[in-house]
């Protein structure tokens, strides 16, 4: 079987072709150019597409692939360049997403198993978001996202090839970065943190887990033309996800108490209420459409998740960059 992967570069890509090639898959990658061909996996096939946006030529890389996973994406960026943020996120992720879902289509391509966000559905809900929510996008990344997923299933309609869109989480495992690797580095060098009195519920999915949804969706029959929502299956506080970290570093989690709505009050005076709310507000996602429909479940445990995270920070991960702030 032929795959190919865009975004393989990236936390998720990098990890899913190790994964596929070691299940005996001909793996082909899609790259912006020759820089990004030196980092690849080995023994993958990397074709150079150039830019992804609504002019990509496909054609080399789709040839003779009976599935796609598409990774590559425009995502949060933390200064904005673009004067039309909406415009540039459409760009790459609506309209890039199009073109290369059309080609893939007309090349013969069996499945494509897209990667969208739970951005998709919003942000503040009560209660666990499921897929028979209607679609709130707060932000340009979210709607660009939802909008690529009307595409697709239009394209999907109109074609013969299978579609697969997953809402993702948060996702941490090995060689994370952004807020997730910014959490590790603050529990390791023992911070303390005003969370203690933090009784929010996030849902999360381990890296490994992820991949495993990807790989039962390329290949499940009753997959196709389904959305999913995915997760590990437990949803944890703040101070819960720390602790935890504590405890796979061997470390005490130092928590100390301060209001909530303190907390927040001082995120709007210094400029952070974004990091803040992340840290202090809910966000849970109702997975059990794929358990019950494909009969999917996470091979890790939270836990074991945590544990292999913060095996690899401890050997490798200490000297990366965050990238990203709370």
């Amino acid at each position: 079987m032929n795959l190919l992967v865009t975004g393989a570069n990236g936390f998720i890509g990098r990890a899913l072709c190790k994964k596929m090639l070691a299940d005996g898959w001909q793996v082909r990658v899609a790259v912006r150019g020759a820089t990004q061909m030196t980092a690849l996996p080995s023994r993958v096939e990397g074709m150079q597409v150039g830019d992804i946006g609504p002019d990509t030529d496909w054609s080399k890389a789709l040839n003779g692939v009976d599935a796609v996973v598409h990774l590559a994406a425009r995502v949060h960026v933390m200064n904005e360049y673009s004067k039309d943020s909406l415009a540039a996120y459409r760009y790459v992720n609506m309209a890039g997403t199009a073109r290369l879902a059309r080609m893939a289509a007309a090349a013969g391509v069996r499945r494509f198993v897209y990667l969208s966000t739970v951005k998709v559905n919003g942000e503040g809900k009560a209660a666990p978001y499921t897929e028979k929510d209607d679609p709130e996008p707060t932000d340009p990344y979210g709607t660009s996202k939802w909008e690529a997923e009307k595409v697709l299933y239009e394209i999907a309609d109109q074609t013969s090839m299978e579609m697969v869109v997953l809402r993702p989480p948060l996702v941490y495992g090995p060689s994370v970065k952004a807020n997730f690797l910014r959490l590790l580095k603050v529990v390791e060098r023992g911070i303390p943190l005003p969370l203690a009195n933090v009784n929010n519920l996030r849902s999360l999915i381990y890296l490994e887990n992820l991949l495993d949804v990807i790989v039962t969706c390329i290949n499940h029959p009753k997959a196709a033309g389904q959305t999913f929502l995915v997760s590990d299956g437990r949803d944890l506080s703040t101070p819960e996800v720390i602790r935890l970290i504590a405890e796979a570093m061997g470390r005490k989690a130092r928590l100390f108490s301060f209001a909530p709505i303190m907390l927040k009050t001082m995120g709007k005076i210094i400029g952070r209420s974004a990091e803040i709310d992340r840290l202090t507000g809910s966000f849970c996602v109702d997975s059990s459409k794929i358990r019950t429909m494909l009969g999917w479940n996470p091979p890790y445990t939270l836990e074991e998740g945590i544990r292999k995270t913060v095996l690899w920070y401890k050997k490798y991960g200490k000297g990366q960059r965050t990238d990203v702030r709370w």
